[in-house]
C-alpha cells in the first residue's frame, strides 16, 4: 500500500485531475472507487480521518430499511435491498447475514409483521438474505432468552445485513488506491478554484500535517462532505441556502449478557414511534438509535440526556435485566445528512432518507442524504450526473461485481482478527517479527499491538484516535479501556512515524479528552 509521502508525490505530479472529491466518508470513498475503476484520474481529500464522522457511527446495519417500507418508500427499500446483497457478495469478510427477531405482544402484530416482512422478502428478490417467518412464543423465547415473556404472543424472524462501518471505509480506500487513485486524509479543502466563466476548476487545499497549501486543478469537483456539504456550497456561493438538516442518532454499547445469542432484537414501535435495535457486534451489544433534529452539524456531537433515557427505558421495557447507566460501556453519536425540506417542518419523518444530487451554476456537484447501504449506487448516480454535464467522458460503472480489498469468502468470526480478511495472515506474520507486537493493547480485550503498526503502515492511521476509534474500534466497544490503552498506542505510532515525546503526550491528552464524550457518567 502506498505511503502518505508517495501519495503526496502523486498529488504534486498530476497537472489536472479528472475528478476531485471533497470528503472521505462512505459517499466520497464510494465515488473515488467508482471513478478510478472507470479510468478517471481521481483525487479524494478528507480534512480529518476517513469515516471520522457519520460513516463510523452507524447502527452497523446493511439493511433495506423495514421502517422505510412502513412509510411507503418502496423504491428506496428495493434499491437498498439490492445494494445490501451486492455488499454481502463484494465484502463478505465484513458484511454478514444477521437474523432479527421482532417479539410481538398482540396477535394483530404477529399477523401485521409476518405479512409485512414477507413483502420485504419480495422486494429483495434474488439477493434476499433469507425468508422471514412467524415463530411461536417458545421459539421467540429461545432466540431472545432475556426477553420479557409476560403477554408475549410470538414473534417474526427476518434477515438483514450487519457490518463494521469504518473497517469497510478503510478497505474501500485501499481498493481505490490500489487502482491508482490518490486519497489523502488530514488534507483540508479551504476554497474552490474558478475558471474565467465561473465554472469550478479545482480546489485550494492544505496538508494539515505540514501546513503546506496546494492549488489543485480538476475537470470536475464533487462535494461529498455529508452533514458539512453546506460549508463547501458556501465556498462556491456565499449566499447559498442550507440544504442539509442534521438528524442525530445515538447508540449505547452494552455487554452481551443483556441479550446473549446470535439474533438481534428489533422493536418496530417504541413510545415515540421510533425503531429500536439491539444488535450483537464484536461480542458486545449495540443498542440504538434515536432520531433528533439538530440545528447545526458538529464533528463530535453530544448525546442528549433524553436520548440516553429513551434508549435505556425502551430496552428496560423489553429485557428482563434492565440496563443501567453504569452498564453502558460506550455511547457514540452520529449525524445523518438529511436533505432539508422547505419551510419549518420539525419532523424527521418528513425529511428524505434517499440521496439527492445538486448541481450548482458553477457545475459543482453536491451529493447529500442516503445511507451506508446504498453508498455504491450513490457513487454511480453522482458520476453519471458528471458525465451528463460533459465534465467526464462516458465510461461504464464496474463496481457492481468489484471485490473490496480484504475480500475473503469465509472468515472465522470468533477470531478477532477476522476484520482484516485476506490481510490477516500478513498481520499475524508482523506480530511474529517482534515479541512485543504479539502482546495485547489492553488485558481485557483481544486487540494486538501488531494491529497498531499494521494500521499505520497499511491503513493510513495517523493518530491514537484513528487507531482506537476507527481501526480496532475499542473506543466504541469500551471507552474506558480505550483511554487506558492510549499511551501504548501513542508510543507505537510515534515509533512508526518518528514522533517525539511531546507528540506522544499531546496525543494521549487529546484522546483522553475526546473519550470523555463516549463515557457515560453515573448520576
Amino acid at each position: 500500500m502506498k505511503k502518505r509521502n508517495a501519495l503526496i508525490d502523486q498529488l504534486e505530479q498530476e497537472e489536472i485531475w479528472d475528478i476531485v472529491i471533497v470528503g472521505g466518508g462512505a459517499t466520497g470513498l464510494g465515488i473515488a472507487l467508482d471513478a478510478v475503476t472507470r479510468g478517471y484520474k481521481t483525487l479524494l481529500l478528507e480534512q480529518h480521518d476517513f469515516a471520522k464522522g457519520t460513516s463510523s457511527r452507524s447502527t452497523k446495519l446493511v439493511h433495506g430499511g423495514v421502517r422505510y417500507m412502513a412509510q411507503g418508500d418502496l423504491a428506496l427499500v428495493k434499491e437498498a435491498c439490492f445494494e445490501r446483497g451486492l455488499l454481502l457478495k463484494n465484502a463478505p469478510h465484513l458484511v454478514k447475514n444477521q437474523s432479527f427477531v421482532i417479539p410481538n405482544y398482540s396477535y394483530w402484530n404477529n399477523l401485521k409483521y409476518t405479512i409485512g416482512l414477507k413483502f420485504y422478502d419480495f422486494l429483495a428478490g434474488k439477493l434476499s438474505l433469507g425468508k422471514s417467518e412467524y415463530i411461536n412464543k417458545a421459539e421467540t423465547k429461545n432466540l431472545l432468552p432475556t426477553i420479557k415473556t409476560e403477554g408475549l404472543k410470538g414473534g417474526v424472524r427476518y434477515h438483514d445485513g450487519q457490518f463494521d462501518d469504518s473497517r469497510l471505509a478503510v478497505n474501500i480506500a485501499q481498493s481505490a488506491i490500489e487502482n491508482n487513485a490518490c486519497l489523502l486524509n488530514y488534507f483540508k479543502v479551504k476554497g474552490l478554484l474558478k475558471s474565467e466563466t465561473g465554472q469550478v476548476a479545482g480546489v485550494v487545499a492544505q496538508d494539515i500535517e505540514t501546513n503546506k497549501s496546494y492549488e489543485i486543478k480538476a475537470k470536475s469537483v464533487i462535494n461529498a462532505t455529508g452533514v458539512f456539504v453546506d460549508d463547501v456550497l458556501l465556498m462556491d456561493k456565499p449566499e447559498a441556502r442550507r440544504i442539509v438538516r442534521p438528524s442525530q442518532g445515538i447508540h449505547l454499547m452494552l455487554d452481551k449478557k443483556f441479550l446473549p445469542g446470535n439474533d438481534a432484537l428489533m422493536i418496530p414501535e417504541t413510545s415515540d414511534g421510533r425503531v429500536l435495535f439491539a444488535v450483537p457486534w464484536h461480542d458486545k451489544l449495540v443498542v440504538g438509535t434515536t432520531d433528533t433534529l439538530r440545528d447545526h452539524p458538529e464533528l463530535e456531537p453530544h448525546a442528549l440526556e433524553e436520548e440516553i433515557n429513551f434508549i435505556l427505558n425502551t430496552a428496560a421495557a423489553y429485557l428482563v435485566n434492565k440496563p443501567q447507566r453504569s452498564d453502558v460501556l460506550s455511547v457514540f453519536v452520529g449525524l445523518r445528512p438529511l436533505a432539508a425540506v422547505e419551510g419549518n417542518n420539525q419532523s424527521t419523518k418528513e425529511i428524505s432518507r434517499s440521496h439527492k444530487i445538486i448541481v450548482s451554476s458553477s457545475k459543482l456537484i453536491t451529493i447529500t442524504g442516503g445511507k451506508w447501504t446504498t453508498y455504491r449506487r450513490m457513487a454511480q448516480d453522482t458520476l453519471e450526473k458528471a458525465i451528463k454535464l460533459d465534465l467526464l467522458p462516458n465510461r461504464p460503472c464496474v463496481t457492481q461485481n468489484f471485490k473490496i480489498h480484504g475480500y475473503k469468502e469465509k472468515v472465522d468470526r470468533t477470531d478477532p482478527l477476522y476484520i482484516y480478511g485476506s490481510d490477516k495472515d500478513a498481520l499475524l506474520q508482523l506480530s511474529h517479527t517482534e515479541r512485543e507486537l504479539s502482546e495485547k493493547l489492553h488485558p481485557a480485550h483481544p486487540h494486538l499491538k501488531a494491529e497498531v503498526v499494521w494500521c499505520v503502515r497499511n491503513e493510513f492511521a495517523r493518530t491514537v484516535e484513528d487507531i482506537l476509534s476507527r481501526r480496532v474500534r475499542l473506543l466504541f466497544l469500551d471507552a474506558r479501556a480505550a483511554v487506558e490503552a492510549a499511551p501504548t498506542v501513542a508510543r507505537l505510532i510515534a515509533n512508526e512515524l518518528n514522533k517525539d515525546e511531546n507528540w506522544i503526550n499531546q496525543q494521549i491528552a487529546d484522546f483522553t479528552a475526546l473519550a470523555k464524550e463516549y463515557i457515560l457518567p453515573n448520576k
